[in-house]
């Protein structure tokens, strides 16, 4: 981004770094700022990697706990195929977001045998 400004004849200058692209020493300064700053966060992805990478080997998984149980599921794909339950109602009946009953029923919108689609009305153009 310095390097496009500087080729419009934009300097940069951060008075509380006491840096200034416009004067020969500030222009070196920057890209050792820059460099340092790469090389700090190359660091810190290699040593988020090798973390969870022993996190793993020691059986550690991250993110939060599922609370949708074998139980609560099973339940869900009981009353989902009911025509006169929507997957919003049902997710507030067993305590849980819709998006849990998404992610865990995926195949909640197949009809039970015999049930008819609903068709939905088009409004008239």
């Amino acid at each position: 981004m310095v390097a496009a400004l500087r080729e419009r004849g934009i300097g940069f200058s951060s008075p509380h770094e006491n840096l200034d692209t416009t004067t020969p020493g500030g222009r070196p300064v920057l890209h050792v700022f820059a460099a340092l700053a790469e090389f700090l966060r190359e660091l810190i992805v290699i040593g988020t990697t090798e973390g969870l990478t022993a996190a793993r080997a020691r059986g550690r998984v991250g993110g939060r706990p599922s609370i949708a149980t074998e139980e609560v599921i099973r339940t869900a794909r009981d009353l989902l195929p009911d025509p006169g339950r929507s997957i919003t109602s049902t997710a507030k009946l067993l305590g849980v977001s819709p998006g849990t009953l998404y992610n865990h029923t995926p195949d909640h919108r197949k009809l039970p045998a015999g049930a008819a689609p609903r068709q939905l009305k088009t409004p008239a153009k």
